[in-house]
């Protein structure tokens, strides 16, 4: 098959046959995996990201996976307008065209406080492109949910995200020297850009927030999660 070439990767595209016909068109909320592999023809646990295209495209169909499982239109959920969501299906997911029309939906603006987060991601891009402004829309808006960063992005671990951030933020990942968590860590640069003082102490292993900074960030992704329940359904019904 020749590739589909755009403007910032090559990619062998999954034909619009081979989407299940359970999923083509279908605005009923599906398990993360399934729209997973949807997208790129594979499972997100045996995702190969060694290079830093295949990552990108590992990233961008986890945030759309993990978005698409919580009901609302899809593209608001992931942070991006609907036009912002066709051009990433299209360029990124082409045999996965027909969700960029069922995932459009009605989208609010990013409220103050996600639009502060992507603000602060956008003055610390370290890649040009469209997928640069795509992520730091993504990933504040992703924020503003209550689990793990990494988790609400869809992610296998936080390693991952360390990764994103890194490779397409790096002024600004380099800051987080203690490898604070991510979504505090981002609140606490906003803070000091504006001058204010987060902490009541000036060192953090005499903190009462200590955990809340630098606890344990481990656990089962939302993608294993859901994909054990479904698994558990299928069982229970056979």
């Amino acid at each position: 098959m020749t590739p589909v070439v755009s403007r910032e990767l090559v990619v062998n595209p999954q034909p619009a046959s081979g989407l299940p016909p359970s999923l083509r068109g279908n605005r009923r909320v599906q398990p993360g995996p399934a729209i997973y592999r949807a997208l790129t023809g594979g499972d997100p646990a045996q995702a190969e990201t060694k290079n830093d295209v295949r990552f990108d495209r590992h990233v961008l169909a986890s945030i759309l996976a993990v978005a698409a499982t919580e009901g609302d239109a899809v593209a608001g959920q992931a942070g991006l307008s609907g036009e912002q969501l066709t051009t990433l299906v299209s360029g990124w997911f082409p045999g996965a065209y027909d969700f960029a029309v069922t995932w459009r939906g009605d989208v609010e603006p990013l409220d103050d406080e996600a639009a502060m987060v992507r603000d602060l991601l956008m003055a610390n891009r370290s890649t040009a492109g469209d997928v640069g402004r795509w992520l730091a829309a993504m990933i504040a808006r992703r924020a503003m949910e209550p689990n793990h960063l990494w988790e609400d992005l869809g992610l296998r671990d936080r390693s991952e995200l360390s990764r994103l951030l890194t490779r397409h933020f790096a002024p600004l990942a380099s800051r987080n020297t203690r490898n604070m968590r991510w979504k505090r860590f981002f609140y606490r640069m906003l803070c000091e850009d504006d001058g204010f003082v987060m902490c009541t102490t000036p060192i953090c292993t005499q903190c009462n927030d200590f955990d809340l900074c630098f606890g344990d960030e481990s656990g089962e992704s939302r993608m294993a999660d859901r994909r054990r329940a479904v698994s558990l359904q299928a069982a229970a019904r056979g």
